[in-house]
């Protein structure tokens, strides 16, 4: 299998290798060949050249790739963070990377930030539209910087892409065992676009009997998610709410540096990335969490039918977090590439595989 890796900014670097090292680690393992091609997209990239991306960057990532792994992007050189932009928007919107894959599962009750907590409790997915709502950047300043100044931005929501998306949620949850799916939005105040929601979430809904659909608004679902998060199995939302709300789950799971995600077009080359930002002033030292990283790419395995290789990295961090060796983020005293190295080491261990093939046959 051949993978887009752009290591990124900052700290991006830093987690992306520890990533790669488990990718390889796991490809020894089961007997895979990973051609893992290492980019160098990025700001030192874009202020040697003035190119976030060549020409023809979208259509070879496309076309020449089974799936993207990306680091973090951002640097204080590029205030206008304009090759972040062209990468990472630019790539979710050429490629039509329409379902942002977001899981929020902890791994370990001293991580979560609510009391009496445990792993049980978080353990839920959201899907957030990716290419709609007010990320599309339709709208515009008029008379700027002047007392009169007025600002428009729209929200644009299409009866396309609410259906796949939200199509997609039950699609999941169906095949998973899953047997709830919420929509979460603002219809009572955003009458119109919302109204699609609505629409849509009720013709679907029915499509699939055995999965309960309910429906919240964004700000109680904020607030439920907090109070009571073990209520959820698979929630479905816009682009900007589905930005929010991951990351108050990414808190519950133990920060952003745990979360992983992915950016899909089901069946196409789609993209996966740790979603924590890129920390230049900790880039180098040694001291970034790796775990998003390392569980954002065992995301993208499973995305590719490498369900068993997948679990193994799962499980090896999991055992990594509760064990805690792992960065002081997670409680350990590791470093960034140690942390990596343990990873590796608990998939290399024959009894890890095992342990593994025997979970994959009981299930």
């Amino acid at each position: 299998m051949r993978i887009a890796v752009i290591p990124g900014d900052g700290i991006g670097i830093d987690v992306t290798a520890e990533a790669v090292k488990v990718v390889r680690a796991v490809g020894r393992v089961f007997g895979r060949t990973f051609d893992l091609e290492m980019l160098p997209y990025g700001a030192d990239y874009f202020l040697q050249t003035g190119i976030s991306l060549p020409p023809n960057g979208y259509a070879m990532l496309r076309d020449q790739f089974d799936a993207i792994y990306i680091g973090a992007l951002g640097d204080p050189r590029i205030p206008d963070m304009r090759h972040a932009r062209d990468i990472l928007l630019g790539t979710r919107f050429e490629l039509d990377l329409y379902v942002n894959h977001r899981p929020v599962r902890l791994l370990d009750e001293r991580l979560c930030p609510l009391k009496n907590r445990g792993p049980e409790d978080v353990d839920f997915v959201v899907f957030r539209e990716n290419t709609e709502g007010v990320y599309v950047n339709v709208g515009g300043r008029f008379k700027a910087g002047t007392p009169d100044e007025i600002a428009v931005q729209e929200e644009i929501n299409t009866f396309k892409g609410v259906h796949r998306i939200v199509k997609h949620a039950f699609e999941y949850a169906e095949a998973n065992g899953l047997k709830k799916v919420l929509m979460a939005d603002k219809s009572n105040a955003m009458t119109q676009g919302h109204a699609l929601w609505q629409r849509v979430f009720a013709e679907l809904s029915a499509q699939y009997g055995g999965v309960e659909a309910s429906h919240m608004y964004i700000d109680a679902l904020t607030m439920q998610m907090v109070k009571n998060p073990a209520q959820f199995e698979v929630i479905v939302t816009n682009n900007m709410f589905g930005d929010i709300i991951t990351d108050l789950g990414a808190q519950l799971q133990g920060g952003l540096g745990m979360a992983a995600s992915g950016n899909l077009h089901p069946g196409r080359t789609s993209m996966f990335e740790p979603v924590h930002g890129s920390a230049p002033k900790y880039a180098g030292k040694n001291v970034a969490n790796p775990v998003g990283a390392i569980l954002s790419a065992a995301l993208m395995l499973d995305y590719l039918g490498l369900k068993q290789e997948a679990a193994a990295i799962e499980a090896a961090v999991k055992q990594s977090v509760v064990s805690k060796n792992g960065t002081a983020e997670i409680g350990g005293t590791l470093g960034t590439k140690e942390t990596g190295d343990y990873v590796a080491r608990l998939i290399e261990r024959k009894d890890m595989k095992d342990r593994t093939d025997a979970e994959q046959t009981k299930n």
